[in-house]
């Protein structure tokens, strides 16, 4: 019987220190754990400390390029001219408004300085004295460049109601770049044709988007009320 009662107790006993050594293993996982956890915390920490001077430019590209693929993916419309859609609805008349806008402003900011332009409604320009000429559509209306823009402020830091005003002042910037640009792409095609692709399709391309990229840092170093670190 003693026997029998010691056995039970060894058995008892056994057991208590395995349960004992599994929680032990259990705590030391657990500890384990939380250590990972730490380590990857302070690692997320360092990185997002390395890259706290550059969020807001990397915040910057991202809206640029993901309103671009946006504006890619929902207008339908060909790239030489005719009716824009977006989402199957023919949203054109903001832009034939437009582009006939540009192309009179453009002949009317020509015939300053010289009477060999001639307006062709509602938006072709042709130089008479060499028959070289453009046509102002629809991708010619600055109106991709100031949804891009919008997109970017939005998604910026800085105060609701100076945006109310600063995405505005963009589109007018936008616009008068755009008035810029093509007005001295029609003079320079006037004798040389060639440089139209080269100057409509890469040098004013890219100082478009450099225009709005330095009116984003103004608004981030002087409106949004918090420098660049």
């Amino acid at each position: 019987m003693s026997w029998r009662l010691c056995r039970l107790q060894g058995r008892w006993c056994k057991g208590w220190i395995e349960a004992l050594e599994n929680l032990e293993n259990l705590e030391n996982l657990e500890n384990l754990e939380n250590l990972e956890y730490l380590e990857m915390r302070e690692k997320i920490e360092k990185y997002k400390d390395i890259l706290a001077p550059y969020w807001d430019v990397i915040l910057f590209l991202v809206c640029m390029f993901a309103a671009n693929f946006f504006w890619k993916l929902t207008i339908d419309a060909d790239e030489h001219g005719g009716p824009v859609h977006w989402f199957g609805m023919d949203i054109s008349a903001p832009f034939d408004f437009l582009a006939s806008n540009i192309a009179q402003t453009i002949h009317w900011l020509v015939s300053l300085t010289r009477d060999t332009l001639i307006y062709i409604p509602p938006n072709r320009l042709v130089f008479t004295s060499t028959g070289h000429g453009e046509t102002i559509i629809w991708g010619c209306t600055a109106i991709k460049q100031a949804f891009i823009w919008m997109i970017i402020i939005l998604f910026a830091r800085g105060k609701w109601y100076h945006k109310l005003w600063f995405i505005p002042l963009g589109w007018v910037c936008c616009h008068l770049f755009n008035i810029f640009r093509l007005y001295i792409i029609t003079l320079v095609i006037e004798y040389h044709n060639d440089m139209f692709s080269l100057m409509h399709d890469y040098l004013f391309k890219y100082l478009f988007y450099f225009m709005l990229f330095m009116l984003w840092v103004w608004w981030t170093e002087k409106i949004a009320g918090k420098k660049m670190e």
